[in-house]
């Protein structure tokens, strides 16, 4: 997929808007929408204080992009839906937003609300605010997708991982992160588990009754026994690993994220792919 050919330049290319352009994915973000010939950035959000209206590009090393920042949200909504209103049909302007979970329900719904198809990063959705949002883009005739890992390979660990889950009892997974990630654990790690638990069975049937001296450390528990355990520490990025276990064996699959760059083919595949979709998807798998 990295080596894909680029797509040839359109006509009308995509628009996009890009939420927390000044973080460490909104930034590359930023760097692949501008280095993609099928897509165009219109706007750039980000809340950093003293950074409104300074152009994005300069602010990132990119060059002068005429991009200004601007924390107006729904302004910049507003702004891509004007600018793709001569496009026709399937020309709908795309946000990519990676912000922080406690903006992100709200963003997403207001995304659909102004006919801009979200493509969400952030994760800390609960699955009842997934549910609210599948049943307003569906209301609302608009397709959108909540991807909580854009890595291809993090796609592959997850169906080995399912795979895996039939011939082992008993399993857990531990995701470790940077330390300035928000919320615990990873929506990576938890769509891990449900596509595990997609078996209907129970893990890690009891054989002693523990006893924690140190209340959580034995993880958080799911309701089928799975246990997911969640490490931040500065230095690193974005790293999964699911253990399973067996009379005589273990079997371990680990997925490590090096550098954010690695997320930007899926990224850039989802932002393609968005404005063809029906309703809101959840995981990168359902696009590949």
């Amino acid at each position: 997929m990295t080596n894909a050919p680029a797509p040839s330049p359109s006509s009308n290319p995509i628009a996009v808007v890009v939420a927390g352009a000044l973080g460490r994915m909104g930034a590359e973000v930023v760097q692949a929408v501008i280095g993609a010939p099928d897509c165009r950035l219109v706007a750039a959000i980000d809340t950093t204080a003293g950074k409104e209206g300074a152009d994005v590009g300069l602010e990132l090393g990119l060059g002068e992009l005429e991009v200004a920042i601007t924390g107006d949200f729904e302004g910049a909504l507003c702004q891509a839906s004007q600018a793709v209103r001569n496009d026709g049909p399937g020309g709908g302007a795309v946000l990519v937003d990676f912000t922080h979970p406690s903006v992100v329900y709200e963003h997403t719904r207001a995304a659909i609300a102004y006919g801009v198809h979200p493509v969400i990063g952030t994760t800390g959705l609960s699955p009842q605010q997934l549910q609210d949002l599948a049943a307003f883009a569906e209301k609302a005739s608009m397709g959108g997708a909540v991807i909580p890992n854009f890595s291809v390979g993090m796609v592959l660990l997850q169906q080995a991982a399912a795979a895996a889950a039939r011939f082992y009892d008993f399993a857990e997974l531990t995701e470790l992160h940077h330390n300035r990630k928000a919320d615990a654990p990873s929506g990576t790690c938890i769509k891990t588990a449900e596509l595990m638990e997609e078996l209907g069975k129970a893990f890690n049937p009891q054989q002693v009754e523990e006893h924690e001296t140190l209340a959580g450390v034995r993880g958080g528990q799911r309701e089928s026994g799975l246990r997911l355990h969640s490490i931040r520490l500065p230095g690193l990025v974005a790293h999964q690993e699911v253990m399973f276990g067996a009379p005589g064996e273990s079997y371990t699959l680990r997925h490590d994220t090096i550098d954010r760059s690695a997320y930007m083919p899926g990224v850039l595949l989802t932002v393609r792919k968005v404005r063809q979709l029906q309703g809101l998807v959840y995981g990168l798998e359902r696009l590949l």
